[in-house]
């Protein structure tokens, strides 16, 4: 049932003890895009994630906190005391639930609105522009390493082309370590649709792709200026359409027993030659 109070509730704030229709609700944004996708919501737990998200002022519609078991850290006591917004207390094994633990329960979860940001918004400034293109990733995983690897080494944005995964799955905003509230993720349906983009833009772009056959190495291509940086499918690479709009395809040299890299892993090996090559270039 849902309650105006209750034990380690304040008075006037909601109390969630049992299985109701909002507490089902809040558990379909862990397992169903499609019910994510129509309510605009998903779910944020974690220390960083939620601490990222506040910082950034992303749109958070409720806080959840547990009202049972241990005492709530000072963290947890401070960002509850900072909320202005709806505070929810939730019984411990309910707050298990939907951190998808087994053992302990998460001391905060926020219910957040989703974020769709269309390519026509992006507008890049700056001399060398820093934009990761991810094709068509299919793990949500795959797709929040990237994103928290792209704000480390400095892009300016993440655009997710094609059928791809969410970027609200609670894999990939766990996966982005909250680099998911600060890295602005845009979609396009296409590889033409960013190729009008790059044409349209202020500041030249080159767009490169990453392939195991590219026609040249990473370190030996110039990278220091504007960039689009595309990273394809997991299994099958980029896709013909982003082949044809590529100017250059490059490859990572490596040795052992492995036949290539994972997306995300070529992705930040790309993006670390990237920055150096523009550390270099300031000296």
């Amino acid at each position: 049932m849902t309650k105006k109070t209750g034990h380690g509730s304040p008075a006037g704030e909601r109390l969630v003890t049992v299985r109701n229709a909002r507490f089902q609700q809040w558990q379909s944004y862990l397992t169903t895009r499609a019910k994510r996708t129509k309510a605009g919501r998903f779910l944020i737990q974690g220390v960083r994630p939620l601490t990222l998200a506040l910082e950034h002022d992303w749109p958070i519609e409720s806080l959840l906190h547990r009202v049972d078991g241990p005492a709530l850290s000072g963290w947890a006591r401070d960002v509850l005391d900072g909320w202005g917004g709806e505070k929810v207390g939730v019984a411990s094994e309910l707050m298990a639930e939907l951190g998808e633990r087994s053992a302990a329960a998460p001391e905060l979860i926020a219910v957040a609105k989703t974020r769709t940001r269309p390519l026509s918004t992006l507008a890049v400034r700056g001399p060398a522009p820093l934009v990761v293109v991810f094709d068509r990733p299919a793990s949500p995983g795959n797709l929040g390493t990237l994103v928290r690897s792209a704000d480390a080494f400095g892009a300016d944005a993440v655009i997710v082309t094609g059928h791809a995964a969410d970027p609200f799955d609670p894999q990939c905003v766990r996966a982005s370590t909250g680099s998911l509230f600060a890295m602005p993720v845009y979609t396009a349906s296409d590889a033409g649709e960013v190729v009008a983009f790059r044409d349209r833009a202020q500041t030249r772009m080159q767009i490169v792709g990453t392939d195991e056959d590219g026609t040249v190495t990473i370190a030996d291509h110039d990278l220091r200026g504007g960039t689009i940086l595309v990273i394809g499918n997991e299994a099958h690479g980029m896709s013909a359409a982003w082949r044809g709009a590529c100017d250059t395809t490059v490859s990572i040299p490596i040795g052992g027993a492995a036949s290539s890299l994972g997306a995300p892993s070529a992705g930040a090996v790309c993006l670390y030659e990237i920055t150096r090559q523009r550390m270099e270039g300031a000296r």
